[in-house]
């Protein structure tokens, strides 16, 4: 077992450049190849999680088993990297968050299969 604060070197936040909230969706980089970007293998794992389909960082926190912080400081390194995309979620005109219908359905398939 490998410690979370060995896994970001120390790091508890993605560099300023990168702004990745909970909800924030995640999309891997097609042309983008992680072997020549000398990616981890923290960071390889987690990026073929990404691979599988756009996701929001949360779900992917709960998928690879890790801590929202380190899920956090890695996808700040793939998107430096160029291997990911992070969208901030959508918010309503009023501000509050945007209620995407399919995002709901899917939290409450995922609420269902706990």
């Amino acid at each position: 077992m490998v410690r979370p604060y060995t896994v970001t070197r120390g790091r508890t936040r993605p560099s300023d450049r990168h702004s990745i909230d909970l909800m924030s969706r995640v999309t891997a980089v097609e042309t983008a190849d992680a072997t020549e970007a000398g990616v981890d293998h923290a960071s390889a794992a987690l990026l073929e999680l990404v691979r599988r389909g756009p996701r929001p960082v949360a779900e992917l926190a709960a998928d690879a088993d890790l801590p929202l912080t380190v899920v956090r400081v890695l996808l700040g390194d793939l998107a430096e990297a160029g291997l990911v995309r992070v969208t901030a979620p959508r918010r309503d005109p009023a501000g509050g968050p945007g209620a995407d219908p399919g995002l709901l359905r899917e939290i409450v398939d995922r609420l269902r299969e706990i």
